[in-house]
Parts: structure tokens; sequence; C-alpha cells
């Protein structure tokens, strides 16, 4: 069901899997502070309404395994979210994780994504030419058409969608781009230099594998007209508030998180120079909202990825923050030894993306890390 529009100002309702994460419940919060969306929240663990929100009798709550049919049948059925407008998809095993266990990865990070888009598509489906009721004459010249477009522009699928189905936000990751990099050619991060717009992602983990697969699948669904999806590349998400995680990146929360809360945080490599590609929770939380009103014809029909803005971060520039906002004593809680497992996933990163496009669509960027640094550490005073 497209959203509601200003003519159409009726309840916006939204499903997110993976509510109990961070972004999840940080995504939660920002909609139920406002009176017309409806959320239905999802996830293995009992995924609480956030506290003090202005709208909390505009939320649902089913606990249960996305990766169950019968499942997932009952939670996109459920009267909380009829229609549904929109699902945000949040749930996964993160990176080191699912390097342990590929099995579990490929049953969650792939095989639910597709058994949610088939199901949404079979009882929320889109409306295009090829399942609508129009008639040969009111079928548009498609030759003509695409003969005015470039070249990938030539599928207009997207631009015939009469009624563009429920509109899927997926959470995918920075992981689908792995080595080589601009100009190292080589192994190893990138040399400091931005991974341009379009570049082929070769992920060089099973998380970064099953996240592009996912993706590409998805971009057929929409293509065909079954969903309107948005594919929307994260970079690590720092500062994060709460337990270390499976993923490999968790030491960028934890160096800050850690030591502010008078616990030793274990950096997995020796290398101060290290850089990462991070965002701030609250800068994804904006760019999701601003996702979920963006305008579909903004990506084309077959590549529906869009990458959150991030800023380019090294480890000593957070400690140098953590000095600054939290004192030079919580220095005392890092200790650096080298875990190569991590090592090896960590450096198949690169270090800087081209955020040209996200920034002209509108999409939000933090400045420095002090601004991702200040964030938490003013969020412990409040």
């Amino acid at each position: 069901m497209p959203l509601p529009t200003q003519d159409d100002p009726g309840p916006i309702n939204i499903l997110i899997t993976g509510a109990a994460g961070l972004v999840g419940t940080q995504l939660a919060a920002r909609l139920l502070s406002a009176p017309q969306y409806r959320v239905l929240l999802t996830d293995l663990a009992d995924p609480a309404v956030p506290a003090g929100v202005a709208f909390p009798e505009h939320a649902a709550a089913l606990r249960g395994d996305v990766t169950s049919p019968s499942f997932v049948a009952e939670l996109l059925a459920h009267p909380a979210v009829q229609p549904l407008h929109a699902v945000f998809l949040f749930h996964g095993i993160m990176s080191a994780a699912a390097e342990r266990d590929y099995p579990l990865s490929l049953r969650v990070n792939v095989d639910s994504v597709r058994l949610i888009a088939e199901r949404l598509c079979e009882v929320h489906p889109g409306k295009t030419p090829n399942n609508s009721n129009l008639s040969n004459s009111t079928q548009p010249n498609l030759t003509q058409i695409n003969a005015n477009r470039p070249y990938w522009q030539s599928n207009i699928a997207l631009d015939l969608i009469l009624h563009p189905g429920v509109r899927v936000v997926y959470a995918s990751s920075l992981a689908v781009f792995g080595p080589p990099f601009p100009r190292t050619g080589g192994q190893g991060q990138g040399g400091g230099e931005k991974v341009p717009e379009g570049w082929t992602p070769t992920p060089l983990s099973t998380y970064g594998a099953h996240k592009l697969m996912t993706e590409v699948y998805l971009n057929e669904v929409h293509r065909r007209g079954g969903l309107d999806v948005f594919v929307v590349r994260f970079p690590t998400i720092s500062v994060r508030p709460g337990k270390p995680t499976g993923a490999a990146s968790s030491f960028l929360s934890g160096i800050i998180r850690e030591p502010m809360n008078g616990v030793e945080c274990v950096v997995p490599l020796r290398d101060r120079g290290f850089r990462a590609f991070l965002t701030a929770p609250s800068t994804v939380e904006e760019n999701l909202m601003r996702v979920l009103r963006m305008d579909s014809g903004a990506l084309p029909s077959h590549m529906r990825q869009i990458m959150f803005p991030g800023i380019s971060v090294s480890v000593q520039e957070l400690m140098d923050a953590l000095a600054k906002y939290g004192g030079e004593d919580k220095l005392w809680f890092i200790r650096e030894e080298v875990d190569e497992g991590l090592e090896r996933i960590l450096r198949s990163w690169a270090v800087d993306y081209d955020i040209t496009t996200p920034l002209r669509l509108g999409l939000t960027v933090d400045q420095s890390a002090d601004d991702i640094v200040r964030e938490y550490v003013e969020g412990l005073n409040k």
C-alpha cells in the first residue's frame, strides 16, 4: 500500500523487524513521537515499546522468529498495521557471528528476507501493467519511451507502477565492499582514497556476501514492481549503547562506551591509524525518516542501493575525542590486543566512500569524531 500523502493524511502503518536492537528502538521512538504512525515491533527477544514516547498506544509488539513461514504470515496479517505501508528490515546475524556460523547467517540474512518479501508480494502486491487491468489501448509505448532514456534507465518498470506496493527499507552494510579498493589495488584498507559511487562490491566476508545476495534479490523484486524497495548501506554505527555485539566492528563503539562506564575495552588490532567509516545513531535515525518519505523515482528501478553518509575516523581520533569529552583517565580502560580473525575482517573494509548522491538526495552526515563521541557522552548525562 502506498504511503499516505498530504491529500490523504491517514495513519501510516509500519512494521520493524529486529526492533529490539539499537536502530529499531530509536526509529520506533522517533515514529511514536508523532500521531500519524502506527508501529508493529518484532524480534526474537521481546521488543519493548520505547519509554517516554508521546503515543505508546500506537505501538504493538509480537515476539517471534522471522525465519518461520507461519510466524511471517501472522506478522504481516497483524491487525495493528493494516493496511501495511512500510517495512524496515533490521534483523540479522552480525559480521563476526555470521563468519562463525554460515548456515545461520544464510537462514537469517538471506532466506528470511526472501520469505518476508515473497509474502508481502502475495498479500500486498504492487500493481504494474503485467498484473493490472489496463487495456491494450492504454498501454504506453515502451520502445518510444526507452529510446529517450540513458541505457541504465531503459527498464521502466518503476515508472509504470500504478500501485507500488509496500515500501521496504532494507538495512545492508558496507561489508558488501572488499578489496581491491581504489588506488592500492591490493589487500587491506584503501589507502585513504574514497570508494567511488558505482564501485563493484566484492565482499570478503560471509556477512558481506549474504548482504549483497539479498540486495540483488530485492533490486529484482522492486524492478518487477512487487515492492517499493530502498536498500540502505549503513556505515558502522558508533557509539552504540548497551553491550558489545557479535560484529567485528563492535570495538568502535566499545572504545568509547566501555571506558565511559568504567569497563575495559579490548581493541583487536595495534594500529591507531586504522580508519573506519562511522556515523552516529541519531544521524541514522534521521536518515531513515528521510528515506521513508523519499520519492521512489530518486533511484533507478534496478539499482535501489543508497549509501548512508558517514565520516572516515581513526582509532586515534576516537581516543582523542574520548579524552576531550570523557577525561584523560578514560584512556586507561583501553587495551590493544591483536585478534587475527577480527583484524582480517576489519582490514577487508574500505576507509571512506563517496557520498555525493545521498547528500544530493537530502541525507545528513556527521562532521567529525567529536560529533560522534559528544553525542554519546552527553546522552549519559540526560
